[in-house]
């Protein structure tokens, strides 16, 4: 279930030899780069969806984007992530790629799609927003976390 390529990137699965790019990104410090390339192989496996590589067609790493399961408040979810590269930043990538998954996630037959984002990360926040998400509500996720979320049913 890879999303669509769009106008300027790519998808393809995250694999040990992309640890140096995925040390380079800012992702939550919940795992070290080859624990977080160690979850998303095992997502792949396990769920046929993961966070995804993000880079453009000449083949330059922007990040990551894709899917994760999330338990909130009890309660399993689909949740659509990104990260992209600090040095790439507003520059419309991670709202780009978010996209994609989005339909990525529609097409696959997901009816509904989570952001977990945290308070102060006003940058996810927009992009959340600029895919058709809106807040649904506050959680305590090792931390204040806002989910914001959308149904996908066509």
């Amino acid at each position: 279930m890879l999303p669509s390529s769009t106008p300027r990137l790519r998808f393809r699965e995250m694999t040990p030899i992309d640890l140096d790019r995925v040390a380079t990104l800012d992702t939550g410090g919940s795992r070290g780069p080859a624990e977080w390339i160690e979850w998303n192989v095992a997502n792949y496996a396990e769920h046929g969806f993961g966070l995804w590589v993000i880079e453009t067609h000449a083949g330059e790493f922007v990040g990551d984007c894709g899917l994760t399961m999330q338990e909130v408040e009890d309660e399993w979810c689909v949740e659509s992530g990104w990260h992209v590269r600090s040095d790439l930043r507003r520059q419309g990538l991670a709202a780009e790629a978010a996209a994609s998954v989005r339909d990525a996630a529609r097409d696959a037959g997901i009816g509904h799609l989570v952001a977990i984002i945290r308070p102060d990360n006003a940058a996810s926040q927009g992009v959340a927003k600029k895919i058709g998400m809106s807040l649904e509500r506050e959680v305590d996720k090792r931390g204040p976390a806002m989910v914001f979320g959308m149904d996908l049913a066509r």
